[in-house]
């Protein structure tokens, strides 16, 4: 059995793989000054409600956007899984050519997203990740990851809207009643979700342009089924 680890800015998404079939997934809160121990404890009590234990687990990988988590991940396997947990970061073979200045700057979730998608259409495609940033990761139909787009993501895009301006108020995201709103929460959904859907059209649109027609597109992310239905 396979653990895979994604720990995201904001949440912690992990999941078991048995043959290339993938048998359950967790989500959890990413808190930044973890510990191996803590780590390993939250691991632990997630895997035994779903009747795994952790001597189940043969091999692990994490992918970490927070680099202060790598060291207490790697930390965590070696004291309770008893094997070294593979690391997504430079020097590892991907079988991706990598078209970037210094691939060292590509975040591990942007490279695994290349290659998933790579994986699943085998030609040429773009990656968006709604996740605390908008990613968009090109690959070409060759299978070479190309570069990328970053925009600030939905959730801080609304939080700074609302801290930046007094008279707004948080609301919570969902779908728009209509383009038009008749009040202001409804005025502020219809910006955010039409907003960043137009940013996703623009975007892919231009990308097609330069890249060609026939690309496919991949959304990935926790808050993309709140922006896909609308692109």
């Amino acid at each position: 059995m396979l653990l895979v680890v994604d720990v995201g800015n904001t949440q912690t998404h992990f999941g078991t793989y048995r043959d290339g079939t993938l048998v359950e997934h967790w989500r959890f809160a990413t808190v930044r000054d973890s510990t191996a121990d803590e780590l390993g404890a939250v691991l632990r009590n997630l895997l035994e409600l779903r009747g795994i234990g952790l001597a189940d687990l043969d091999a692990s990988i994490v992918s970490s956007t927070v680099p202060q988590l790598r060291p207490e991940w790697e930390s965590m396997a070696a004291r309770y899984l008893d094997h070294e947990m593979m690391v997504v970061g430079p020097g590892i073979k991907t079988g991706m050519g990598l078209r970037y200045d210094n691939p060292r700057e590509i975040g591990p979730d942007r490279l695994v997203n290349a290659v998933a998608a790579y994986d699943k259409v085998h030609g040429a495609c773009v990656v968006v990740d709604f996740g605390t940033a908008v990613t968009y990761d090109p690959v070409s139909a060759e299978g070479e990851y190309l570069g990328g787009i970053i925009t600030p993501g939905v959730e801080i895009s609304m939080e700074a809207l609302t801290n930046r301006a007094a008279a707004l108020p948080k609301i919570d995201l969902a779908p728009p009643r209509s383009l038009i709103g008749k009040t202001t929460v409804d005025a502020i959904r219809s910006g955010i979700i039409y907003g960043f859907a137009g940013q996703v059209d623009g975007i892919v649109r231009r990308l097609r342009a330069e890249m060609g027609d026939d690309i496919e597109a991949i959304a990935t992310g926790g808050l993309a089924v709140h922006i896909v239905p609308f692109t």
